[in-house]
């Protein structure tokens, strides 16, 4: 490669005066070049250092020209951070520093910027500093970002005497000792890490900055050479702190992340360390994944990235716990304390009396993660012990999973009264999980190629776990305190971390994952000598962790035979109790802006009216007028502080259809009701306030009917960027429309801002002027995210005969102004919508709309429904491709 560059150097030095085209487009030809090798095969690791080769040629040729040769030179070319390590990607900027002897006069600052000018008019994207030896130290003293830059520095081309005086000067004898270094990095890498959530198994991780990435494998070299003076990692292996194995972990780890960087490099033309959704599919297949019938490429590659990166972060956290052990422990300080024969407590950490403790007791293995969670000042685990463990992996077959003492162990341990989730992810980390559970060995790193699902299946359950635990604890009782007032209600909590963990463990094998999950629990159950009642319980719990999400987002749940067929499925108050909590656990650790106040608010309804449906007894129906009459008569009992006389408040409530009373909370009425009694000469009005029982916030509009009045006020709020979650569509018998809408700004929260609250009452009275479709402007740009999937539009109906009107589902691509669109399609064909739940599943929407005809009746007419099909299905296509 070097010798490649020469001649375009050479052309640009005709003449005396260096011409930059020549070595611009020589560097656009090799990096090119550099690209094509890879693209044949050619190793990463193996091109980013010829790059770097090739670069430090082109400078010192350049710098030669503009400043002078050694013998003249005062000054040095110096190499920092990654491209001092000899480490550069043909997208990575290239961090130089000019050391001089004393500062610059006029003639060198003049050199200087025409050397670093002439560096851009090449190409090259430099990043620089301009220092004398008192600038590095002074800098460096003050900053441990630019220590250690200058740590990773490589003399390129100048006074070789000057650069060793620097390199003694910034010495850890002299500036930034070692503790005092490694301490600084750890507090760096804990801030970090929690910019990504403290995870690594993120939808779009960062391979460089995220937990396990490259970032983490620098800190390791930082350490082992300002401790140690390590150039490599090998000599870390020569130092006792890494064995031949580990070492071998580490450089394929390393060598891994380098391929996947260097393709984002390659597709994105550009530096590029986030693994996006636009480069993953291409990724996947040029590393040769292939889809297989319940494997997108895509899942397996990115399964391959994150089993890589836990690997790497459990070797980051042994290393570093090494060399805390090493570098921050005085001989004083390592103190031992017995826990039993076969551990000790050191220094805070736990580890094995001896090396051959899970040798001789292989249930040590597990008693190990129980000791951590019950040793009172346990911190962790020894490096030594979390390298035995993973090498005594191999004890745990058959008959160690049938071990009475081993199983009793595990339940001992998902009954701790505290340390649990930290020992969930420990067991993970370590492999003991899935060797424990070979099931759940299948799921470790698995992702989910779309935007609903943002982390790995196993990181999800573990994060099912936490929020459960959160829930049994006071200091979190602030978060969700209706879910602590039901957890203190539970039998055997443990049931429900057991179904927690057995929740998703099917996964990805095809065929009903909920099913195939209770089977696997029904097993471990057995095993572990749970009684039947309690396996029926867990079985129950996986097979259903699903069942009240969907009813609550999907169904209608203000309708009573709804509550009673969910409350048949569900049984008992025990059981209610247990699948509430999941829920929301599952929920709220599925995806971080999944949930919101509406969720809440619905699995709350949901879980009241199911209550009340058990204690009366499920088979005890009762009277639908009946329960219209008492909800009508709650609401009455909170207008009695109205302005207005009862007869007043009849002229509205004797208005509205029965089901109104269904659908409506109490207060919800009064607001209804006090709004339009307020304004009695209003032919329309609109009122928008925060709603108590569901922290959203509802739009009520009221007025003359007017035809298509659904499509104006859904186009509209979205024309204003708005999120519609709910609405509830009625019409009085003298042709007035009550409808209410609940909205979510485009962060997902509630709308507060009184300007924006006046904007949207200004723009709606317009809006119900109109008595025809909406037209105007909508938002149709798509989100980057977006762009990378493709989902096909489906539309399917169901009659609901009892309660006269056809259920319609849609599914399909999420896209600003979706709403809009089903909306106009449904007006133009003079259909009637009663009630729509809006829901949205990352990249894919899956919304409810409940239709009637013109005169109020189901719609049985199949070429009327198959046309509504094909309209829909045209027109949101239609927008996709837009």
């Amino acid at each position: 490669m070097i010798e490649e560059i020469e001649p375009f150097l050479q052309q640009a030095a005709e003449g005396g005066e260096l011409k930059p085209a020549a070595i611009a487009d020589g560097l656009k030809q090799l990096r090119e070049k550099i690209y094509q090798d890879f693209d044949q095969g050619v190793p990463a690791e193996k091109l980013i250092h010829e790059t770097a080769a090739l670069i430090d040629r082109v400078l010192e040729f350049c710098f030669l020209h503009f400043i002078g040769d050694r013998s003249r030179c005062s000054c040095c070319l110096v190499a920092v951070g990654g491209y001092g390590r000899s480490e550069l990607l043909p997208g990575s900027d290239i961090d130089l520093m000019i050391l001089l002897e004393k500062n610059a006069n006029k003639a060198q600052q003049q050199q200087i910027s025409a050397f670093l000018t002439f560096l851009w008019d090449i190409g090259l994207e430099v990043g620089h500093s301009v220092r004398t030896t008192r600038d590095c130290v002074r800098q460096g003293k003050v900053d441990v970002t630019v220590m250690t830059n200058m740590i990773e520095s490589r003399l390129i081309y100048g006074n070789s005497k000057l650069y060793e005086k620097y390199q003694r000067a910034i010495g850890p004898k002299k500036l930034w000792s070692s503790r005092k270094f490694f301490e600084a990095k750890l507090r760096e890498q804990h801030d970090r890490h929690l910019r990504f959530n403290d995870t690594a198994y993120n939808l779009e991780p960062n391979i460089k900055e995220g937990p396990g990435g490259l970032r983490d494998i620098q800190i390791i070299g930082w350490v082992a050479k300002r401790h140690f003076g390590d150039k490599s990692f090998k000599e870390l292996v020569e130092h006792g702190f890494l064995t031949e194995a580990e070492y071998e972990i580490l450089d394929a780890g390393q060598k891994h992340l380098w391929q996947v960087r260097f393709a984002l490099h390659r597709l994105a033309g550009r530096r590029e360390d986030r693994l996006l959704f636009d480069y993953q599919k291409k990724i996947a297949q040029r590393f040769g994944f292939t889809s297989g019938e319940n494997n997108l490429a895509i899942e397996q590659f990115m399964q391959q990235y994150y089993r890589t990166i836990m690997e790497l972060e459990r070797l980051s956290e042994m290393l570093l716990q090494i060399f805390k052990e090493e570098i921050l422990l005085t001989a004083s300080q390592r103190k031992l304390k017995p826990i039993n024969e076969r551990f000790n407590l050191r220094n805070k950490f736990i580890e094995v009396a001896h090396a051959d403790v899970f040798k001789q007791h292989p249930p040590a293995l597990i008693e190990l993660f129980l000791l951590i969670s019950l040793t009172e000042g346990c911190e962790g685990v020894t490096a030594s012990t979390i390298r035995l463990v993973r090498e005594h992996l191999y004890l745990i077959d058959d008959d160690y999973r049938s071990d009475d003492t081993v199983n009793q162990w595990f339940m001992q341990l998902m009954s701790a009264p505290s340390g649990q989730t930290h020992q969930m992810r420990r067991m993970n980390s370590y492999g003991f999980l899935a060797a424990y559970i070979p099931a759940f060995g299948r799921i470790v790193g698995r992702m989910q190629y779309d935007l609903f699902h943002a982390y790995t299946v196993d990181q999800h359950t573990i994060f099912v776990i936490r929020n459960l635990r959160r829930f049994a604890l006071e200091i979190h009782e602030h978060e969700f305190p209706f879910c602590n007032l039901v957890y203190s209600k539970l039998e055997n909590p443990c049931l429900l971390y057991l179904a927690a963990l057995f929740h998703d463990i099917a996964k990805g094998r095809g065929g009903d994952h909920s099913v195939l999950g209770a089977e696997e629990a029904t097993q471990f159950c057995l095993q572990h000598k749970l009684n039947r009642k309690d396996t029926r319980i867990v079985s129950q719990l996986v097979r259903d962790h699903l069942l009240m999400s969907v009813t609550a987002q999907r169904k209608d749940i203000s309708d009573p035979d709804v509550v009673r067929d969910f409350a048949r499925q569900v049984g008992s108050m025990n059981m209610l109790n247990y699948l509430y909590l999941l829920t929301v656990a599952d929920i709220r650790s599925t995806n971080p802006k999944l949930w919101n106040n509406w969720k809440d608010a619905l699995l709350k309804q949901l879980y009241n009216a199911t209550k009340a449906v058990i204690r009366r007894g499920i088979d005890q129906t009762p009277d639908i007028d009946e329960i219209i009459q008492e909800n009508r008569d709650a609401a009455y009992e909170v207008m009695a502080d109205l302005p207005f006389s009862s007869e007043q408040i009849d002229s509205v409530c004797d208005r509205v259809p029965g089901d109104y009373f269904l659908r409506h909370h109490p207060l919800e009425i009064k607001w209804h009701v006090n709004s339009i009694l307020s304004n009695p000469e209003a032919s329309r009005l609109v009122s928008i306030r925060q709603s108590p029982q569901t922290a959203n916030t509802k739009v009520f509009v009221y007025g003359n009917e007017v035809a298509h009045a659904f499509s104006q006020v859904t186009g509209t709020l979205g024309s204003l960027g708005l999120s519609i979650l709910n609405a509830e569509i009625f019409t009085t018998s003298d042709h007035k429309i009550m409808d209410t809408f609940i909205i979510l700004d485009h962060n997902n929260q509630a709308v507060t801002d009184p300007a924006i609250i006046a904007e949207i009452e200004r723009r709606l009275l317009k809006a119900l002027k109109s008595d025809s479709i909406y037209k105007g402007h909508t938002n149709t740009r798509k989100p980057r995210q977006l762009k990378a999937f493709d989902h096909p539009t489906t539309v399917q109906f169901e009659q609901d005969y009892l309660n006269g009107r056809t259920v319609m589902e849609i599914s399909a691509l999420d896209m600003p102004g979706l709403l809009s669109v089903i909306a106009n399609v449904i007006a133009e064909m003079d259909i009637d919508i009663t009630h729509a739940k809006i829901s949205t599943l990352g990249e894919k929407i899956n919304d409810i709309f409940y239709l009637t005809t013109t005169d109020g009746k189901a719609i049985t007419n199949q070429a009327m429904l198959d046309q509504l099909r094909e309209n829909l299905i045209t027109a949101l296509e239609a927008r996709k491709a837009a």
